[in-house]
């Protein structure tokens, strides 16, 4: 009887290991000389390991959401090769994580580290983020740049898109079960 009491607790401690979502937030903005370009992503699939740190996000071109159907279109079509490149992922670790108490309310400066693909390009990436743990769940935050020419997308100089774009992630992570 002991023992399944300790293989039970220890189950629902390792599941609190891990956090996961299907709903983060991926934006990005561009500013151009006639208007501005930005596109939301409200399906984001992320998944977090804190005892390890390794994180990693996959969030599907197509879903993009932008103010106007050509821009979207455009994206898809003449940029971002969404059928042929369907994804873009991010797979690396938080270096930091020693420094994050997730079983404790609070919140805490993460450094990430890791492989970022776009357009079936895969670059390395460090940036900086937030991590907040509250009630249980984990808020992870990030802002950071990406230029175009090194995910070899075209930058039509027609319509003064910048050659780097600012990409914000926001995601609510529950507790996998």
């Amino acid at each position: 009887m002991l023992v399944l009491v300790c293989v039970a607790a220890l189950s629902s401690v390792t599941a609190q290991d891990k956090f996961f979502t299907k709903n983060g937030k991926v934006s990005f903005y561009s500013k151009a000389t006639l208007e501005k370009i930005e596109a939301h992503n409200r399906s984001a699939t992320a998944v977090l390991d804190s005892k390890t740190g390794n994180i990693q996000f996959s969030v599907l071109v197509k879903g993009f959401e932008f103010e106007k159907a050509l821009m979207q279109e455009h994206f898809n079509e003449n940029y971002m090769e969404s059928t042929k490149h369907p994804k873009a992922e991010f797979k690396g670790q938080i270096t930091n994580n020693a420094d994050i108490n997730y079983a404790k309310d609070g919140t805490y400066p993460a450094k990430v580290k890791g492989k970022l693909t776009i357009h079936g390009e895969t670059k390395d990436v460090e940036t900086n983020g937030t991590i907040t743990v509250k009630g249980g769940k984990v808020l992870a935050d990030s802002e950071f740049n990406v230029a175009l020419a090194d995910y070899k997308i075209k930058n039509d100089k027609l319509n003064n898109i910048s050659n780097t774009i600012k990409v914000s992630v926001n995601c609510t992570l529950e507790p996998l079960k």
